[in-house]
Parts: C-alpha cells; sequence; structure tokens
C-alpha cells in the first residue's frame, strides 16, 4: 500500500512539473530527488544505528565514477550503470564498516572522513577516469520513453527515491529495524542482550552505501562534466547530514522532509542569489532547528502529540 501510495505522489508530481513547461523545473527535481536518496541513506546508518558517516560523498563518488569508468568502457543503459554503481558502493561500505565499526563515536566519523579523502586521491591520480582534469560525458539527445533526456534522468532519480524510501520504511518497521535501534539507544546493553551489533552495522553500512552510489551513478549523465573536487565536494558531505537532522534521524519520513525543504532552498537561492550561499543556508538552518527542535521536524510533532495526549 505504501509503494503503492508513493508511486502514485511520484506520478503526480512528474505531470505536475509537465504542466509548468519549464525545463529547469526538472533539472531543480532531480536534484532535490537525489538528496532525498542520500539523505535516506545515511540515515539508515546515522539515524536509526546513531554512527554517524562522514564519508558520503565518497560512496556518491563511487557511484559518479563507475559510471564514467564503465562509459569510457562499454556503455551501458543509466538503470543497469545504476546497479553497478549500487553494488560497487556496497562493496565498499562492507568493507569500510568491517574496518571501521569496531570505532565508535567520534573515532568513527573521522575514521569515514578519511576514507573519503583516501577515495579522493586515488581517483585525482587515474588518469583513466580523467584525473584531477575531470572527464566529460556525452549524454545522448533524446532518451527512451520520454524523449527528452533530462526528463528522462527525473524519472529514474524519482523510482530511486521511491525505492530508498520504501527501502527505510521497510527497515524501520522491520526486526532489522529494531536492531538497529537498540545499538542506537545503548549498544554496550545490546551486546550484553546477544544483539549481533557488528553484523547489523554491518548490514547498515552496506545499505547506506549502495543506495548512496546509486545516488551518484546518473550524475555524470546529469552534469556533463565529472570532477574530483565537485564529486567528494564538501556540499554532499553536510546536506546528506542537515537533512536528516532537520527532519527528523528517528523516521524514514525525516530525512524526506529535510532534503525536501532545504533542497527547495537552495535551489530558489540558487536562481535568485548564489550557488556560493547553499552552504550558508543549511548552517544557519541547522543551528536554527538544533536550539528550536533538537529532535528534528518529526520529532518536534511527536513531541507535541505526546505532550497533547498527556494532558
Amino acid at each position: 500500500m505504501f509503494l503503492l501510495l508513493a508511486v502514485l505522489a511520484g506520478a503526480a508530481l512528474y505531470f505536475g512539473l509537465r504542466l509548468v513547461h519549464n525545463e529547469y523545473t526538472f533539472f531543480a527535481g532531480f536534484v532535490i530527488l537525489q538528496f532525498i536518496v542520500l539523505a535516506t541513506a545515511w540515515n539508515i546508518l546515522g539515524g536509526y544505528t546513531g554512527y554517524v558517516n562522514f564519508g558520503t560523498a565518497a560512496f556518491f563518488a563511487l557511484g559518479a565514477y563507475s559510471t564514467v569508468f564503465v562509459h569510457k568502457t562499454y556503455p551501458l543503459p543509466i538503470p543497469l550503470l545504476i546497479l553497478i554503481g549500487g553494488i560497487i558502493s556496497g562493496i565498499i561500505g562492507l568493507g569500510m564498516g568491517y574496518l571501521t565499526l569496531r570505532l565508535r563515536g567520534a573515532f568513527f566519523s573521522i575514521a569515514t572522513l578519511a576514507m573519503a579523502v583516501v577515495l579522493q586521491t586515488l581517483v585525482v591520480n587515474w588518469t583513466f577516469v580523467g584525473g584531477s582534469r575531470g572527464a566529460y560525458i556525452i549524454r545522448p539527445a533524446a532518451a527512451p520513453l520520454v524523449g527528452n533526456y533530462i526528463e528522462y534522468l527525473f524519472l529514474i532519480m524519482l523510482a530511486l527515491a521511491i525505492v530508498a524510501i520504501t527501502v527505510a520504511r521497510i527497515i524501520e518497521r522491520s526486526q532489522l529495524g529494531y536492531g538497529f535501534a537498540t545499538i542506537r539507544d545503548d549498544e554496550v546493553a545490546a551486546e550484553a542482550s546477544g544483539v549481533p551489533t557488528l553484523r547489523l552495522k554491518l548490514v547498515a553500512t552496506t545499505i547506506s552505501g549502495a543506495l548512496m552510489g546509486m545516488a551518484g551513478a546518473p550524475f555524470p549523465y546529469y552534469i556533463g562534466y565529472v570532477e574530483p573536487s565537485s564529486t567528494f565536494g564538501l556540499a554532499y558531505a553536510v546536506n546528506s547530514i542537515a537533512m536528516p537532522m532537520i527532519g527528523g534521524t528517528t523516521s524514514w519520513a525525516g530525512p524526506v522532509i529535510g532534503a525536501i525543504l532545504l533542497g527547495v532552498v537552495q535551489q530558489v537561492a540558487t536562481v535568485t542569489i548564489s550557488s556560493a550561499v547553499n552552504l550558508l543556508i543549511v548552517g544557519a538552518l541547522l543551528v536554527a532547528f538544533v536550539i528550536i527542535a533538537p529532535k528534528g521536524i518529526v520529532g518536534f510533532f511527536q513531541e507535541r502529540r505526546r505532550a497533547a495526549s498527556g494532558k
């Protein structure tokens, strides 16, 4: 039922944007949907299990550069590229988790940041995918089904966002989600109770990394040019953390709300002011919500509802 409602909402969004008759709405919509996937993916590890990952940009870049590599080797349809990017990023996420998840708190976060730096250094020195100069990707003039390639990319990212949200909601309401919650609340007590914490955390890093890589796979076709400084950029790491925190980290809806709110504000600012103010907007909103609603928008309304029912 949830999946059907998500598909209907996505269809309504697509046909609503077509009524606007402005191609930029699909450009902006792609970015917002991309952030929904990234925020949801980050929340599976950072929100559900409480392990803050600073390496979002690394997994995103893995997806993007896997597309560049395949495109230069043997071009494939974008759905297959997304699958390849997800598999590669999921494997790297599993390996990262195996090496770093015995660390906790700030030590784990620093380790994920170090991993991003290492991967960026490797890409910068890999000439086949462009190295420090970057690589150009010429997208086809027309796309299957809809004709317009930007609309095609938008539909692909829309489908990926629906998949990511559905996966997060299923996890949240499953035994796996309850296991994640025990780790977030008190990992030592969870271990003492027999919860396989390391195994659950490895599952979280694998799923989270795979979804981030899948979000990055269509990026080269969207932007047309990929370079390390853009794919490993600070914006992806900051936004993917700020969006769930603003929306709420304990629910699948939180990252979606935060991504839509921040994404729309940033796109409006890009058109009316400059894209240079985007991180300033993120910082200001994050500080405001930490003060006003430390548990995010979803947590704020949940507390208000509990208070009202308690009366």
